[in-house]
């Protein structure tokens, strides 16, 4: 039977590409001259480490983020900017998480969406990833198009088509 999986993945060579060119723009941009701070990518635990000195170049540095991860064909969604900020001493931190893999919730939000669309597949969560499997690929691909318009605000990759 044909199937696909549903995942969600940023690649690390990629993604570390990208935040080098953010650290070789922060050294040679004008208005950071003369500033203490630093952009660091985790890779075990896949998070980008933030630190300078004022709310004004944090929101600066992460606009430089966004924009290199997008020149990359990274997906912006792959990262989360909704922790806070934390003050220390006269820097501030900031740690932006990047997303990899599905989680239950959006897992589930997936296979709800499948199911309510009414086509003739057949979604399954496998850890972090959802397998869909249909008797005709013309089914497989109107899912990969509705899931494609939906805003789950996560990037999702269709990958292990099989025929």
């Amino acid at each position: 039977m044909p199937s696909f999986d549903i995942v969600s993945k940023v690649d690390p060579q990629t993604l570390e590409n990208a935040m080098n060119t953010v650290k070789k723009e922060i050294q040679t941009r004008f208005d950071f001259r003369d500033t203490k701070g630093s952009v660091e990518l985790d890779k075990k635990t896949n998070i980008v480490h933030i630190v300078t000195e004022n709310d004004m170049r944090l929101r600066q540095i992460e606009d430089i983020i966004l924009s290199k991860i997008v020149k990359q064909q990274i997906d912006a969604t792959a990262l989360d900017f909704s922790n806070d900020a934390v003050p220390s001493g006269a820097m501030i931190k900031k740690d932006v998480k990047v997303r990899a893999g599905i989680d239950k919730e959006d897992a589930k939000k997936i296979v709800k969406l499948i199911k309510d669309s009414k086509l003739k597949v057949t979604p399954a969560i496998m850890d972090d990833q959802v397998r869909v499997t249909a008797k005709k690929i013309d089914d497989l691909q109107d899912v990969i198009a509705m899931l494609r318009r939906a805003e789950l605000g996560i990037p999702l990759q269709f990958v292990n088509m099989k025929s």
